[in-house]
């Protein structure tokens, strides 16, 4: 089972699939105490979002959120949010 750092490390390297995997083994043991799997779920959201899956990243940053409220995940959740709420009025005929 790979360490929280070492799934950090492949996500830098844009290693996504492998992150999603390792992320996986994690919250799939239930071993992991509650930040560690609330860090778990958060770096799956991350590789989630790195592989292009924002849906499933949102998902997964709840998650998080449930576990750690006030951990990354809240604010990248609130970041994703804001991408997928913004639209260029600009853009849309009257």
């Amino acid at each position: 089972m790979k360490t929280i750092q070492e799934i950090k490390d492949m996500l830098s390297r844009s290693e996504g699939e492998e992150a999603l995997n390792a992320t996986n083994e994690i919250i799939e043991g239930k071993s992991a105490n509650r930040e560690t799997m609330a860090m778990a779920y958060y770096l799956r959201g991350n590789a989630y979002r790195q592989n292009g899956n924002v849906r499933m990243a949102l998902n997964s940053y709840l998650e998080s959120m449930d576990l750690d409220p006030d951990g990354p995940a809240a604010e990248a959740y609130r970041h994703i949010q804001e991408l997928l709420d913004f639209y260029n009025k600009d853009y849309y005929n009257p």
